[in-house]
């Protein structure tokens, strides 16, 4: 008898739990509180071709400024090599001279003129968006890995005037 009871109860609290788990699905909230991901101060900076003739790679650079007052570094080029990843480094002085790497963002792809790992490039100095416009410094895009020819370039903070900023 106590052993048909057991299995009773077992029964039992098996279906319980098969009843308690079955619940309704819920739909993802895709939105974001109020002011959340939302990226408003930025500083943008002119990339030129270093061969209007040629290549002509050209575009921009952005310093974005984020809710943990992270700097977001994004690049967008035109007239990239496709198949290629182009690297992009921020280096001491102006546009010709210095040759102190202050940053090494990812590669740029050749397929889409955008960052290849990410759209932003992420700089967690709390510091660094503050100083760019003091920043002594600018930006060399690579035709590749292999190859450093600069086929664009463009001075930073004290060497330029962002071409947009709020």
């Amino acid at each position: 008898m106590i052993k048909y009871i057991k299995n009773i109860l077992a029964a039992l609290v098996v279906t319980a739990g098969l009843f308690s788990c079955e619940q309704e699905r819920l739909d993802p909230v895709l939105t974001t509180a109020q002011g959340g991901g939302t990226l408003n101060e930025y500083m943008a900076y002119t990339i030129a071709s270093t061969d209007p003739s040629g290549s002509n790679v050209y575009g921009r650079i952005v310093f974005w400024k984020d809710n943990l007052e992270r700097t977001l570094v994004q690049v967008s080029l035109y007239n990239t090599v496709p198949g290629l990843k182009h690297p992009a480094l921020i280096i001491e002085g102006m546009v010709g001279s210095g040759t102190t790497t202050l940053v090494e963002l990812d590669d740029v792809s050749g397929d889409s003129g955008e960052l290849d790992a990410n759209k932003f490039f992420i700089i967690a100095d709390t510091d660094f968006y503050s100083s760019i416009p003091e920043m002594d410094a600018h930006i060399n895009i690579y035709l590749s890995d292999t190859d450093d020819t600069i086929v664009a370039t463009g001075d930073l903070g004290a060497n330029a005037d962002p071409v947009e900023s709020n």
